[in-house]
């Protein structure tokens, strides 16, 4: 069977989304204040700045070591983090390709979009009990998606990666849910394992999770390290991801 020799997966760096949620739930809002759509949220000047470390930190890998492909979300804050990254390997002499898959999307929200915790509550109590009564690895708000669609999207990429590149080192760029499932896939959890993972853990921005092949199989390597982050001066972040798409 077709495997990976790596597979790592980064968070994109905080994003003015993410600002702009932690400061919505702090105070207690109902809706998150972020003019574009969730496609078009940028990076964060601290989110540039942990993008470029993550650069910083491929480039003083073993050339052994380094990932050969880049495969980027295409919302603007995946892309500006990858675009960040290879720059800062550029300078240092290291070129490695980057494409975007739309497979590597944030989870869809729908009706509960730009919503908080509060705000859920409050607009749509149905759906908020709805959401407790099936859990977060089911529920389907209306018009978005639950973590197993998402599930669907990540089964066909890995697939495809794996195929394409058996042997190979690739390197995800995306968004806090994908870190969190793609765990699910490659060490074969459990819901409830997932859950519990889910509910101790918020998924830092910029930080990296990583796989490498033992066996003839992919085994946990790194789960959410910003010790790169801390070494080249970024500022970890860890902001906790609502109704609002900033993942």
């Amino acid at each position: 069977m077709a495997e990976l020799d790596w597979l790592g997966v980064i968070r994109h760096g905080e994003s003015t989304g993410n600002v702009a949620a932690e400061a919505a739930e702090a105070t207690g809002a109902e809706v998150i204040d972020i003019p574009e759509r969730d496609a078009d949220v940028p990076l964060s000047d601290t989110g540039r700045e942990q993008a470029a470390a993550v650069g910083r930190w491929l480039a003083d890998l073993p050339a052994e070591r380094r990932p050969q492909l880049i495969v980027v979300s295409p919302y603007l804050r995946a892309r500006q983090t990858a675009a960040l990254t290879v720059h800062n390997l550029a300078e240092q002499g290291v070129g490695i390709p980057a494409v975007a898959d739309e497979r590597l999307r944030d989870r869809e929200l729908g009706i509960i979009d730009l919503l908080t915790h509060r705000g859920v509550q409050a607009r749509l109590p149905g759906e908020a009990a709805r959401r407790r009564r099936l859990g977060k690895f089911y529920y389907r708000p209306p018009g978005g998606e639950a973590w197993t669609d998402v599930l669907l999207r990540l089964r066909s990429l890995l697939r495809d990666l794996r195929r394409a590149h058996d042997g190979g080192r690739v390197l995800l760029i995306g968004h806090d849910a994908i870190v969190m499932l793609l765990r699910y896939l490659v060490e074969g959890l459990t819901e409830a394992e997932l859950m519990t993972i889910s509910r101790a853990t918020t998924i830092a921005n910029c930080s990296i999770t990583s796989w490498r092949r033992a066996g003839g199989e992919l085994v946990p390597e790194l789960f959410n390290f910003v010790d790169h982050l801390h070494r080249e001066g970024a500022r970890p972040t860890r902001q906790e991801n609502v109704g609002v798409q900033t993942g």
